[in-house]
């Protein structure tokens, strides 16, 4: 092997790594022995895979670098007992051109590499450099997706989905960047983001959360930046706004795009400059605020129809983090029903309620349109209402509606006029089929009927909306 007095290395990667050559043949053990003790790494050397094995069991090693062909255990073999034993070291495997397509399946049962012979001393350098590389990140991402699941126990599931957002949570909460989170409703997305600030570095430091959709334009501007005293019809005194207020900590922005262009336009200038002025003032204000922002909308289709400004688009999803709906991790729903009618139990003072098999098997084949939070809501109310008798389907099925099953405007009219109801019912069971179909969600149910969240906010409180069951509860 030759070597570059060029060459250099990254001290991180190097510092404290253990590395074990496992080859029969004292010469090219030795090579390889030499070249990565030169390159500032701790080496041990076997001429055996079974001495190796023993060895391995007795001290800590990040990678070993074997041999493919040796009398007895080939590299394979010692491989396959690693993986069988789920030894955290990184395998490289060294081979002559002859028996490349073994290395090649050697990785797909998770070598990380093989190096063909002859190589140089760079070429060893560098894989055992991205070989040391992976196993650490690898090790850190399983440490840190176990924080997540200790800061959030109440994000509950242990499918693949939710174990993959775990991770690209930790790694979000490790960076000072902003963080787009999208999901439909109620899928926990704002317990994703309390997560993230809770794993960074601003942990110590407020988080305030702000509902775009609860608040008119004009109302909005000084809830996020605050206004001086006289700035508008009833500013009696200064007031500071929210991205005050989680100064070097952290700000939700829950369903971003709500927000009017011209708000969207100074949330921009925050982001690029971190600053920004009160309502009636002309002094500016530094800010030093992590922005995490949510929504249930397709944010690229909004930017498409000039609802979005681009800009802002990717200044928010630097980090985007998709939570799944839960019907794509249905084989979470076993353990989030033991977890919710625990939970009721718990707050409502009394046993958790049964459930009957032919009642989880409907469950698990619910499509469940409401998410994780319509099957909390659910399970607070078998709890409530179970009486000690265990559930059945047919007990839990009308407390269901299926989002191919529910009431679309078009009927909730027709049934308005068949029974010649006045305009005002026939208005109120529109909004009310309306808010049904989606969820509650105001903005979403605004935009179907073409009238302003403001206007919907009234007819709501005119008409006091309340949610499918409670209304049968009501008529009953």
């Amino acid at each position: 092997m030759t070597r570059s007095p060029m060459l250099k290395l990254n001290e991180s990667a190097t510092a404290a790594a253990r590395v074990l050559v496992v080859d029969d043949h004292q010469q090219a053990r030795d090579s390889v022995v030499f070249t990565l003790k030169h390159a500032g790494y701790s080496v041990q050397s076997c001429a055996s895979a079974v001495e190796a094995l023993k060895k391995l069991e007795r001290e800590a090693f990040e990678l070993v670098v074997t041999d493919l062909k040796m009398p007895g255990m080939t590299g394979v073999e010692l491989l396959a007992e690693l993986k069988r034993r789920r030894h955290p070291a990184q395998v490289i495997l060294v081979t002559a051109y002859a028996t490349v397509g073994t290395a090649v399946d050697a990785m797909r049962q998770g070598a990380f590499d093989f190096l063909e012979k002859p190589f140089s001393a760079e070429t060893l350098e560098d894989l055992v450099d991205r070989a040391l590389r992976h196993g650490r990140s690898g090790a850190l991402a399983a440490a840190s997706a176990d924080d997540v699941a200790a800061a959030a126990p109440a994000m509950i599931g242990s499918s693949p989905q939710m174990q993959a957002l775990r991770v690209r949570m930790a790694r979000a909460a490790s960076t000072e960047e902003t963080v787009l989170i999208t999901g439909e409703s109620g899928t926990g997305k704002e317990l994703v983001a309390r997560t993230v600030h809770a794993l960074g570095s601003r942990r110590e430091k407020p988080f305030i959360g702000l509902n775009c959709p609860a608040l008119s334009a004009h109302l909005m501007e000084s809830e996020l930046f605050g206004h001086e005293r006289g700035a508008f019809t009833g500013a009696e005194a200064r007031r500071a706004g929210r991205f005050e207020a989680a100064q070097n900590g952290s700000i939700l922005l829950d369903e971003v795009t709500e927000l009017d262009l011209p708000l969207q336009a100074k949330l921009l200038r925050v982001l690029q400059e971190r600053s920004f002025e009160r309502v009636g003032s002309s002094e500016t204000v530094q800010v030093d605020v992590r922005v995490l922002a949510t929504t249930n909308r397709d944010l690229r289709k909004a930017v498409s129809e000039g609802r979005f400004r681009e800009d802002l688009y990717y200044r928010l999803a630097v980090i985007p983090l998709a939570v799944p709906p839960l019907r794509e991790r249905i084989g979470d729903v076993p353990e989030l029903l033991d977890h919710f009618l625990r939970e009721a139990a718990d707050r409502v003072g009394c046993e958790p309620a049964k459930l009957s098999g032919g009642a989880i098997d409907m469950l698990v084949g619910y499509r469940w349109p409401g998410n994780v939070r319509e099957l909390q809501n659910l399970m607070t109310r078998a709890v409530v209402l179970a009486g000690g008798a265990p559930l059945t389907a047919e007990d839990l099925r009308p407390w269901l509606i299926a989002s191919d099953e529910a009431p679309t405007e078009t009927t909730a009219m027709s049934q308005a006029i068949e029974v010649g109801l006045s305009l005002h019912e026939m208005e109120r069971r529109l909004i009310e089929a309306t808010l049904d179909r989606f969820g509650g969600h105001r903005a979403r149910t605004a935009e179907a009927l073409g009238i302003g969240l403001r206007t919907l906010t009234a007819k709501i409180k005119e008409y006091g909306y309340t949610n499918p069951t409670d209304r049968t509860a009501r008529a009953a």
